[in-house]
């Protein structure tokens, strides 16, 4: 299994993020991200493999990438397009330099998930991404 890593490009946190994609997957279903390149990897990739996005420097949720195809942009050229699970799951965020374009993501180095509220015994899901950002960067998490 292999994953993707891309920069959300817009959204300046993930509350917009979610807001934006409902809106297209409704408009325009099934929920998807187009990018110029294919990637190599894709067998990897859907075997399991998520879309990490990074909001706002930082590295916050993944979603499920469930099918990568070719679809034509808007204007004709040729994309890729990575079908996404409408779902975003909140992970142990990160902070993370810009890069241009997606890169691969190995198992080993993605950050795990955070525990849904209910199943969190420490509290730290529940907090809102603003904070939880804010003590990331002090290093009390």
């Amino acid at each position: 299994m292999l994953h993707l890593i891309k920069l959300c490009v817009g959204p300046r946190d993930v509350a917009t993020l979610r807001t934006g994609q409902e809106r297209r997957a409704r408009l325009d279903p099934p929920l998807r991200h187009l990018t110029r390149m294919a990637p190599k990897r894709a067998e990897e990739i859907l075997e399991g493999g998520s879309l990490y996005w990074v909001v706002a420097g930082f590295v916050c949720v993944r979603q499920r990438i469930l099918d990568i195809r070719a679809e034509p942009a808007p204007d004709g050229s040729s994309h890729t397009a990575l079908v996404l699970d409408p779902e975003l799951v909140a992970v142990a965020a990160r902070a993370v330099r810009p890069f241009q374009g997606w890169r691969y993501l190995e198992v080993e180095a993605a950050p795990p998930d955070l525990a849904a509220p209910s199943q969190d015994a420490s509290g730290i899901a529940a907090l809102p991404p603003e904070l939880r950002r804010e003590l990331q960067l002090l290093a009390l998490l």
